[in-house]
């Protein structure tokens, strides 16, 4: 039997042209997509800073807002240790 010889692989037509879609675009497109990319990242900052102060507030007005009965019961303390 024979053994077959390897045959180097040709480069494919996209290796060869190598051309990115950044280069085919316009440069006032390409600059609207960045600045809209960045407009939609800093509304997202936002959006999560609003939400963990929402939670922290709720957080707040709940401790504030609890009875002695739940303070109580939180409280790792007991009457042994003073006995």
């Amino acid at each position: 039997m024979k053994k077959r010889k390897v045959q180097p692989k040709s480069p494919s037509f996209e290796e060869k042209e190598k051309i990115s879609l950044g280069s085919l675009m316009n440069e006032e497109v390409l600059n609207k997509l960045k600045n809209t990319k960045k407009a939609l990242q800093e509304k997202e900052v936002k959006q999560k800073e609003a939400e963990e102060a929402k939670i922290r507030e709720e957080k707040r007005l709940r401790e504030k807002n609890k009875s002695f009965e739940e303070l109580l019961n939180e409280s790792n303390m007991t009457w042994k240790d003073f006995k």
